[in-house]
């Protein structure tokens, strides 16, 4: 019985990170791994690989639009750099241009996050919650509870992505600044340390403002849903316990009367 209790436990441990992950795996790793594929594995030229890895993009987002009437963010953003790097494969000429025209992908990210934001559907939250629920089904109760009911939790993940916005179009100033201001062959490679600086302080702070803040709250939420059904069922359970909204949990244990 242990085993066979084990084992469904596990088998829906891995559902729930597949469906956890899947958003990531189709719109941002098969897009991306099939642009290299193409590029680097057979030969095709720059536009013709973007060409085709934009059609998984494409189909979702017009499979989402035509299906519920809602648009994609996360392909959508994908299909849109993929456009905005179809055209700037035509700039050329200045190598000071070529070296500001690397920020243009960024910028695009970054402003397609914000615009997320503001429409209430951020899209960093599907990158960030994978590693917050961990594939637990009682992590994904607790989000689905908080997310529904916790204002102190959406602002958090509306922050969380607010950040890496912020951070990718602040990255692109930096460069078509040092793109016009650095010696050419020094920005050569201040650029990789621009980017370098930028994900580890984007990592950082969206990780203290957003994602560390709202794994707190699901544990917290998640233990304080199981201390509930102890209850229920006349087990040992916390004393003084209360929804992981406010933050506050008494150790202190006493037996269920």
């Amino acid at each position: 019985m242990t085993n066979t209790g084990n084992t469904k436990g596990g088998s829906t441990r891995s559902r729930s990170v597949l469906r956890n992950f899947a958003p990531l795996i189709i719109d941002v790793a098969v897009p991306l791994g099939a642009y290299y594929i193409l590029r680097n594995g057979f030969g095709m030229s720059t536009l013709m690989a973007l060409g085709l890895s934009s059609v998984v993009p494409a189909v979702r987002t017009g499979w989402g639009v035509w299906r519920t009437r809602e648009v994609n963010g996360l392909a959508a953003l994908i299909l849109f750099v993929n456009v905005v790097s179809l055209l700037l494969s035509f700039v050329a000429g200045d190598p000071r241009l070529m070296l500001a025209k690397d920020s243009a992908v960024s910028s695009t990210i970054g402003i397609g996050i914000i615009v997320s934001v503001v429409l209430g559907k951020p899209m960093m939250t599907a990158g960030m919650k994978p590693w917050v629920v961990k594939g637990d089904a009682g992590r994904e109760a607790a989000w689905a509870r908080l997310h529904a009911g916790s204002a102190r939790f959406r602002r958090a993940e509306r922050v969380f992505s607010l950040v890496w916005g912020v951070v990718l179009l602040a990255e692109c100033v930096v460069r078509i600044v040092g793109a016009y201001t650095l010696p050419v062959d020094t920005m050569v490679w201040v650029g990789n340390v621009i980017m370098a600086v930028a994900m580890g302080l984007g990592f950082l702070v969206s990780g203290a403002l957003g994602a560390g803040p709202m794994a707190a709250m699901v544990v917290a939420e998640a233990k304080c849903a199981g201390s509930k059904a102890a209850v229920a069922q006349g087990d040992e359970a916390p004393v003084g316990w209360e929804s992981a909204e406010s933050g506050r949990h008494t150790p202190n244990l006493v037996t269920a009367r």
